[in-house]
């Protein structure tokens, strides 16, 4: 045993199920008489020189100074505390503010990475860096690491279903499968005789946790404080019996504070970027994964409005609803709009943000609800179909599966949406209480994009090379293009209009804001339009 400023800590191996193989990497514990702050110059260093003594004093000042951003900590009582961490700034400081608030953690990386599949693709180990990192910042306070390995369940309950979904050509979330699946799910069941009363990650989230006392006893999912990158849509999925047992220390701070804490505390990751992409991946692009698993296929695209072949692609996989990269074809911008997976065709128009071409009505299948019961009142909600600060207003009506065995919702959306993809996820609000959620499904009642009886025909033929040479697409009329950025931008307003909430958050983020203005309304459009308003005044 070892003593650490009068906390007793036993050092060895914590035994795991034999199923899931914990193998521990490093357990670092307290000097007898002092704690020691260890920055680390270069993430190769596992262990810096000490250079900072703090003393009780010290420490006791600068954990006060510390008391506003601990009211997702649950600071008033003392718990054990599995922590996941990932190797970037988020989830570190995430461990910083448990530690502040007088919890003992022991924190958890979660290995997944394919590195026996794709070593061709990879010069060095992706998941390496992030390990390093990892340690560096458990060191700087002598938490205990545990590396978890669970490449197996990944593949079997996320990567798997992803390909399937692929196959059928709709687009699966990821992020929402590993959320409820691997972190909430594979590695809670790994540690379940650890005796840990919490577990924590560096989501953005609020989770309520109500008082054994109270009859009802439930536990609510709530928005963040930062709407920009509020998490709840990832966690939407969620049950009751994992969301009792979660704690997200950034569910009461805004990211620029998160990062002003990071260099508070010094750490070696403070200045790292965050992660993009799918999160197993690493730096393998997405399509490059695809074409592995499910190989490639050649097919036609066609234009939607007129039947016109317009060229060829990979495969209907590569492809998702709403998609403009990746078409390369001229006089653009072209955007996915309609796919047929049974025939291999791939729809697409110039004309995707048409009032005439509006989806306000589509169905949500497998619905979770966080509480565990539906809502009592369905009819005044808000609802997000895809991650990020923007709401719908929408009211849902529940009808019988095709077997019975399940309940599918129709959703009724106050405002268009052009994006609506099968197999997304769509999350369901009342006020900041996010209440669950639902995997949209393929039939929306002829709500989709409409495409002519040539183009359908066509793509029905055994034979397409009978269609001889894609045509010569002829450049979108200038007035057209206006028309069309005209009224993408007003969709995009009345989003925004119905998202009064993430006001605050957004201007925080003002010059990404211009920014994105400025690629809907391109410079040289804006100009021309201004030259003609002007001739007619």
């Amino acid at each position: 045993m070892a003593r650490a400023v009068g906390v007793l800590r036993v050092v060895g191996v914590m035994a795991m199920p034999s199923s899931i193989p914990l193998k521990p990497h490093i357990s670092f514990f307290h000097n007898r008489t002092s704690l020691f702050l260890r920055p680390l110059s270069a993430v190769s260093a596992s262990v810096a020189s000490s250079t900072e003594l703090l003393t009780p004093n010290s420490i006791e000042s600068f954990n006060i100074s510390l008391q506003p951003y601990l009211s997702c900590c649950m600071p008033h009582k003392r718990f054990r505390v599995a922590v996941l961490v990932s190797g970037g700034v988020d989830s570190s400081v995430a461990l910083r503010l448990l530690r502040a608030a007088g919890h003992s953690c022991t924190a958890f990386y979660l290995k997944i990475w394919f590195q026996e599949d794709f070593e061709n693709f990879w010069s060095e180990c992706p998941w390496e860096e992030d390990l390093k990192y990892a340690k560096a910042v458990c060191s700087q306070v002598d938490v205990p690491l545990e590396v978890v390995h669970l490449t197996d369940e990944y593949w079997e309950n996320v990567v798997s279903y992803i390909i399937d979904e692929y196959r059928c050509g709709r687009t699966p979330n990821p992020d929402v499968l590993c959320n409820t699946r691997i972190k909430f799910g594979a590695f809670m069941d790994a540690i379940s005789k650890m005796d840990f009363d919490y577990v924590a990650s560096g989501h953005y989230a609020n989770v309520i946790h109500s008082s054994r006392s109270q009859t009802d006893n439930i536990t609510v999912l709530e928005l963040s404080n930062d709407m920009v990158k509020d998490q709840t849509y990832f966690l939407s999925h969620l049950s009751q019996a994992q969301l009792k047992r979660l704690i997200f220390p950034l569910g009461c701070v805004s990211k620029e504070e998160v990062r002003k804490l990071a260099t508070k505390f010094d750490l070696p990751n403070k200045d790292r970027k965050d992660s993009q992409g799918i999160c197993f991946l690493g730096k393998i692009k997405f399509s490059e994964f695809v074409a592995r698993q499910i190989g490639e296929k050649e097919g036609i695209i066609l234009e939607a409005e007129t039947g016109d072949l317009l060229g060829k692609h990979r495969g209907f996989w590569f492809y998702t609803i709403g998609q403009r990269q990746g078409l390369r074809l001229p006089g653009g911008p072209w955007y996915v709009v309609e796919k047929d997976v049974r025939n291999n065709v791939v729809f697409v128009s110039r004309n995707y943000f048409s009032f005439d071409k509006r989806r306000r009505l589509f169905r949500v299948g497998s619905l979770k609800w966080l509480s565990g019961l539906p809502p009592n009142h369905i009819s005044q909600l808000r609802c997000k179909v895809r991650h990020g600060p923007g709401f719908y207003n929408c009211s849902l009506t529940m009808e019988s599966g095709k077997d019975s065995h399940e309940d599918v919702a129709v959703v009724h959306l106050s405002e268009d949406d052009q994006g609506l993809a099968a197999g997304q996820f769509a999350a369901f609000y009342q006020g900041k209480t996010c209440l669950g959620s639902g995997i949209i499904l393929e039939s929306w009642d002829d709500q989709g994009f409409p495409v002519c009886a040539k183009a359908l025909e066509i793509a029905r033929m055994e034979d397409k090379s009978l269609l001889g040479k894609p045509v010569k697409i002829k450049v979108k009329p200038e007035k057209t293009h206006f028309m069309e950025a005209n009224q993408k931008g007003v969709i995009e307003l009345n989003r925004g209009q119905s998202s009064r909430s993430a006001s605050a958050a957004i201007k925080q983020r003002s010059q990404a804001s211009q920014g994105e203005v400025i690629s809907r309304f391109p410079m040289k459009l804006l100009q021309k339009f201004r030259q003609k308003w002007l001739w007619f005044f």
